[in-house]
């Protein structure tokens, strides 16, 4: 199993972005869970949130309301989308599946 995050890049405040997370091997996104993290430097991992079988998803409270995450079942990839991005989400973004996790992406926010 391979995750590859892509999508990010150089935002002011305010701004949005659209992550993707391209799922290769034999799994099936729309019957597990996949899920985003992030990194700040200096700072430990967080969980930005998941999307699992049914579409449900959960969220940090930190992004609740700006952040949404969905899934192209055809094409295996699972989006986070970013809106009312503020300086403090800069950060590698990177999904994971189980104990597999793909090369992150810099977001970065500028005030």
């Amino acid at each position: 199993v391979q995750l590859q995050a892509s999508g990010g890049g150089l935002v002011q405040a305010g701004g949005s972005l659209r992550l993707s997370c391209t799922v290769s091997g034999s799994i099936f996104i729309s019957i597990n869970t996949i899920s985003w993290y992030r990194q700040a430097p200096g700072n430990h991992s967080e969980l930005v949130g998941s999307i699992s079988s049914g579409d449900r998803t959960n969220y940090a409270d930190s992004v609740k309301g700006r952040f949404t995450i969905s899934r192209d079942n055809a094409r295996n990839t699972v989006y986070l989308q970013m809106s009312s991005l503020k300086p403090e989400d800069t950060a590698v973004y990177y999904c994971t599946y189980l104990n597999y996790r793909g090369k992150g992406t810099q977001v970065t926010v500028s005030s």
